[in-house]
């Protein structure tokens, strides 16, 4: 009987293992269609042959039938045999289109190519202990813009701003704001024109990312934001700032109790501290079915530890959970803080906090 249950095991692992390679591939497959407008194109044109998908979307006959071919037998796409047509049900177009921000998930499928992409390096990192640059992540800042889009970027009128009493007349009278960690600035440079009598600034380590951020300011012909290469644990400002932002940033922080510590100095008495930060708990046990939780996991294997071990880095990871966070802000001076959620927001908590005073 013992035989029989370990076979048995052992064909179900076996099995398991087949679905993870496939949904693996599938998820190569989905930011390939992502990144090509191939989910946008089927989502418009409704059932279709190979060919005029291709031409539809500006590619090659060949790579589309052949990326068709994971689409279907991956059940994503249907197929018609009776006339060669293929279809993007709209059930699934709801979540793998541009038009499904916020809820496209096929523009997170994008961190497979970009994680293996630093697979060598993080492999070493797994002998020395020691980090992993941010220069080894091919196309980091611009997945990462696109993830900000859609968890910060897309409607902070609608679901950020309320979930702060007076914000947003604070920002139409006027404030001084600060973004740490800003990134690409999609969330400052939409601040910024939606608030003109506020100034805001972003800090980011990246020099790439903060000329991202300010080519996107040029190209609105902002006047109030600004954008500076910054280690943001140096920071050594004092009551400057009404508003201080840190979106899905302090985990990756290499020192995060020397930002938060500067971060509460840096506000002025009654200043708002709004922190974004991965939704999990710092208990291994208890993320035992959060809905993406081996997706948190090895995100910060192979990134968000990994770049915060560098030079010697604390290291917390993505899964630093709310209570080593609520832990931390405490000793940075932050009291009652506040943790919220959003409906189409499965990734985060947003943390809230006033400086006393």
């Amino acid at each position: 009987m013992a035989q029989a249950v370990q076979e048995t095991a052992g064909t179900n692992f076996s099995d398991r293992m087949l679905e993870i390679l496939n949904n693996a591939a599938l998820a190569l497959m989905a930011s390939t269609g992502h990144r090509t407008c191939l989910f946008d194109t089927m989502a418009e044109l409704g059932p279709a042959k190979s060919k005029e998908i291709a031409e539809q979307a500006g590619l090659s006959e060949r790579y589309v039938r052949e990326w068709l071919g994971a689409m279907v037998t991956g059940g994503i796409v249907e197929y018609r045999p009776e006339d060669g047509t293929y279809v993007l049900p709209p059930d699934r177009a709801e979540v793998l289109t541009r038009k499904a921000v916020p809820s496209n998930l096929a523009s997170m499928c994008q961190w497979v190519a970009v994680l293996g992409s630093a697979e060598d390096h993080v492999v070493e990192a797994f002998k020395h202990g020691q980090g992993v640059p941010y220069s080894a992540y091919k196309r980091f800042h611009h997945v990462m813009a696109e993830e900000s889009a859609q968890t910060t970027v897309a409607g902070p009128l609608d679901y950020i701003i309320p979930l702060v009493p007076n914000l947003r007349t604070d920002l139409e009278r006027g404030i001084d704001v600060l973004d740490v960690g800003c990134g690409a600035g999609g969330a400052l440079n939409a601040l910024a024109e939606h608030f003109p009598n506020s100034r805001f600034v972003g800090y980011d380590l990246c020099d790439d990312a903060v000329e991202m951020a300010r080519s996107e300011a040029a190209r609105r012909g902002a006047r109030n934001v600004r954008f500076e290469v910054r280690d943001v644990s140096t920071m050594d400002e004092r009551e400057a700032f009404g508003l201080i932002t840190a979106f899905d940033a302090i985990h990756d922080q290499q020192q995060p109790d020397r930002v938060l510590a500067n971060i509460h100095r840096a506000l002025r008495p009654g200043g708002t501290f709004l922190m974004q930060d991965i939704g999990a708990s710092s208990h291994m046990h208890d993320n035992i079915g959060h809905p993406i939780a081996p997706f948190i996991y090895t995100i910060s294997c192979m990134h968000c530890m990994s770049v915060a071990l560098t030079n010697g880095g604390m290291g917390l990871g993505a899964a630093w959970g709310k209570e080593k966070a609520m832990e931390m802000l405490a000793e940075a001076g932050f009291r009652d803080v506040r943790i919220e959620t959003l409906d189409h927001d499965i990734l985060n908590y947003y943390y809230i906090m006033r400086k006393d005073g």
